[in-house]
């Protein structure tokens, strides 16, 4: 039989982890736990131990911190997201300033200039623009469901998966992230849905109906709705479609999928066109993007804004110069940088992405962009930078996980003046920051909030070549 791990009993919380969750310390040991704030003294049953930490779980508050705050979420610390909400909004920003100093100095380890203020969204409830909900038969049930032993009238659920449950589904009834259209369009769906008797989907033996529901917001008022079904049943099929468009006119893009795949995902399905656009538009100074159901766009439509406007603010142009927009995405930085630059080479790897990216450019006249869809590592090589010119300047956005390590190469190799280095997650920042400071100094860092609640945070740097050489082409 597994041993049980112990309950540590009466811990103060002592700080802010980088992944959201709070630090308590019991003698030499770390222990993380989530749904705490510093300052609060806890009980915890721990459930799991490394030889460096342990995690655990809070199963008795004794005291709470002077700093905590009342969630404003009904499903907080059930739904798994917003988890810093108990957490004061400044209080965040701190933490998220502070995580991107310590990423940046014991990881990159090189020097750094302060770094700025980190950029707060003036918005922290119903900032995100698209939330993608999931239907099903078996909805996870609360623990006062359980014990009260009662069985549950309803089991279906149109709302977000479990943390750790692919096939369990939480309810929701009000989500704070997105505008208020976006709950009543939600249950709206769930409440038409189960008049009809329509069945939702079964995450685990596949069948139903229903199965995803996406919902897409604009800064300029357009609302995009995907509805996402299992099986091909045109009748029933219509007849909620035809309801939501008569009962909500300000949906200006209604669109239906039918995904009978084992994923959820949609990028290789066919997107059918119900009733208005194929698209809703979003707009950042004069420009205006196309969004289609498959784009990409920041889900904080404001702090996008700021985030890109200090992308450009770094990358410093003139009219004259050449710029090259690496992981380009639907090219939203391209386009946005290109009327302050000479021109602007896009490379992304997603094909689609690069339609979008091409699309928006003649969407908003612009000419001066010219964009290529390949692996990053397979394509940026010196034979490309031969054919395409050098970078006068060079933005990197990558995912998560950074820049291969052969890109960094052909990095140094094209040997712009300036690098500005967009990234979700400092920590991979840092680690290909510290591969370029042989031939590049940090000039400025700025953070920008994008999620607020979440431990999320976007950091832009500024740098610099050391040197006025070029590396000559072929290695």
């Amino acid at each position: 039989m597994k041993k049980k791990l112990p309950i540590l009993e009466q811990v103060t919380v002592s700080g802010i982890a980088a992944e959201g969750k709070a630090i308590v310390r019991y003698g030499e040991q770390v222990v993380f736990v989530p749904f705490a704030v510093p300052g609060d003294v806890v009980d915890i049953q721990l459930t799991g131990r490394k030889n460096s930490y342990a995690e655990g779980r809070v199963i008795r508050f004794h005291a709470y911190s002077p700093q905590r705050v009342a969630p404003f979420c009904e499903h907080y610390g059930v739904c798994g997201g917003c988890q810093w909400q108990i957490l004061p909004y400044p209080e965040q920003l701190r933490s998220k300033q502070q995580q991107v100093v310590d990423q940046l100095t014991r990881i990159g380890k090189i020097e750094l200039p302060d770094i700025s203020p980190i950029l707060g969204s003036e918005k922290t409830q119903r900032y995100r623009n698209k939330l993608e909900f999931t239907f099903s038969d078996s909805r996870w049930l609360t623990e006062d469901e359980i014990r009260s032993g009662r069985s549950p009238e309803e089991r279906n659920a149109l709302g977000f998966h479990i943390p750790g449950k692919f096939d369990k589904v939480l309810d929701i009834r009000t989500c704070h992230l997105q505008d208020e259209v976006s709950n009543r369009i939600r249950n709206e769906v769930r409440a038409f849905a189960l008049e009809q008797g329509f069945t939702f989907f079964n995450l685990r033996n596949r069948g139903g109906l229903l199965r995803n529901l996406i919902i897409r917001t604009a800064t300029t008022g357009e609302v995009m709705l995907i509805v996402i079904f299992y099986e091909d049943d045109e009748p029933r099929r219509t007849v909620l479609l035809n309801h939501l468009a008569a009962r909500f006119p300000e949906i200006t893009s209604l669109l239906y999928v039918l995904n009978p795949k084992a994923n959820d995902t949609i990028t290789d399905r066919e997107v059918h066109v119900f009733r208005g656009k194929p698209f809703i538009t979003e707009q950042m100074e004069d420009l205006k993007f196309k969004i289609g159901p498959k784009s990409f766009y920041q889900t904080n439509s404001e702090q996008a804004y700021r985030l890109y406007s200090t992308v450009r603010d770094f990358a410093g142009l003139t009219d004259t110069e050449h710029v090259y927009d690496l992981y380009t995405g639907t090219g939203t930085i391209a386009n946005f940088l290109a009327r302050r630059a000479g021109r602007v080479t896009g490379i992304e790897y997603v094909p689609e992405a690069i339609d979008d990216a091409r699309a928006n450019a003649a969407f908003n006249g612009i000419a001066n962009v010219h964009f290529l869809a390949g692996d990053m590592k397979d394509l940026l090589t010196a034979g490309f930078i031969q054919a395409h010119g050098r970078p006068d300047v060079l933005v990197t956005d990558p995912p998560r996980a950074g820049m291969h390590g052969d890109v960094i190469k052909t990095v140094l190799l094209a040997a712009p003046r300036r690098i500005v280095y967009v990234s979700c997650n400092p920590a991979t920042q840092a680690r290909d920051l510290h591969l370029l400071a042989p031939d590049y100094r940090i000039v400025r860092v700025q953070p920008v909030d994008m999620f607020p609640h979440t431990h999320h945070v976007e950091n832009v740097v500024l740098m610099e070549r050391k040197g006025a050489f070029y590396v000559p082409l072929g290695y």
